[in-house]
């Protein structure tokens, strides 16, 4: 098989050097001017193409990771979009966050050029996708799964098939919505914390002894300690996305969304404020009262 990647960004980076690394695969990209640079990967091998069309064309598996639902739907159906050239039989591998009923439509969409789509969001971060320490949760037809499994194997740890078609971006949205959701809480917290000049130390320690220990705790807590944000490279413009993904999706389900409405009203005041491309941890900081002037 063959494998293109759209996407070259801080996770699909990862995913096409281990795709060429570890699985041995022929792999070719998108050029696109929001890849990471491509020396690595084009060192071991990678070809670059101008189209999705193009890509297409060439590919037996093709890998999207970009920002979101319109960025997919732009690669699938647009000018030059991957339908307009696949591969009969060919794979489509969503592994962006995206709208599950956008993803119904974009499977249809490349079933009727002749291909299958699988939705297969991914979990942790750019340091696991480096690594090819990815997990998947992959929704779609189990047989087409087991097709492209030796390519998801290259740059994964597990890859879990949660489902139809849709409910590997619905449970990522759910995912995204609790892993977000705890970050702003306790970035509000810490802000607290340190406004009150509350020792760093002492209130990461009183929250790991106690019910505020997390992931999310682990993850903020060496910023909270050590200005350290490298440990989670995550935009707050794009975790304000994934709320706002969720709370799409909760309102067509007619379900509840109080406390998700409010996540975003947190993330969004800070984006309006200009720190969209802040990381997520340094919500503790751009929280504080001396950064709300």
């Amino acid at each position: 098989m063959k494998v293109g990647i759209i996407g070259v960004g801080l996770m699909g980076h990862g995913i096409a050097r281990n795709v060429l690394r570890k699985g041995k695969f022929d792999l070719g990209f998108l050029d696109h001017p929001g890849n990471q640079p491509v020396d690595e990967i084009t060192g071991l091998g990678a070809v670059a193409y101008d189209t999705p069309a193009a890509l297409a064309a060439a590919c037996d598996v093709i890998i999207l990771c970009v920002t979101g639902s319109p960025q997919v739907e732009t690669i699938v159906t647009g000018d030059n979009g991957l339908v307009s050239a696949l591969k009969p039989g060919a794979v489509v591998v969503d592994c962006s966050t995206a709208l599950p009923d956008s993803t119904l439509r974009m499977g249809d969409a490349v079933q009727a050029a002749g291909g299958a789509y699988l939705d297969a969001p991914m979990t942790r971060t750019a340091k696991h996708a480096h690594e090819g320490a990815l997990n998947l949760l992959v929704g779609g037809d189990a047989a087409v799964l087991e097709k492209v499994r030796p390519v998801l194997a290259s740059f994964t740890d597990t890859v879990d098939h949660v489902g139809a078609l849709g409910h590997g971006h619905r449970l990522k949205l759910l995912h995204n919505y609790v892993s977000v959701g705890f970050m702003t809480l306790l970035a509000e917290a810490a802000a607290q914390a340190a406004d009150a000049q509350i020792d760093p130390q002492v209130f990461v320690d009183v929250l790991a002894g106690g019910g505020g220990a997390s992931v999310a705790l682990d993850r903020l807590a060496p910023y909270i300690t050590q200005g350290d944000r490298e440990g989670l490279p995550f935009f707050v413009s794009n975790a304000q996305k994934d709320i706002d993904y969720y709370r799409a999706m909760s309102t067509a389900s007619e379900a509840q969304q109080t406390v998700a409405d409010n996540v975003s009203v947190a993330l969004a005041r800070t984006v309006e404020a200009g720190h969209g491309q802040a990381y997520v941890p340094e919500l503790v900081k751009l929280f504080r009262k001396s950064a709300q002037g």
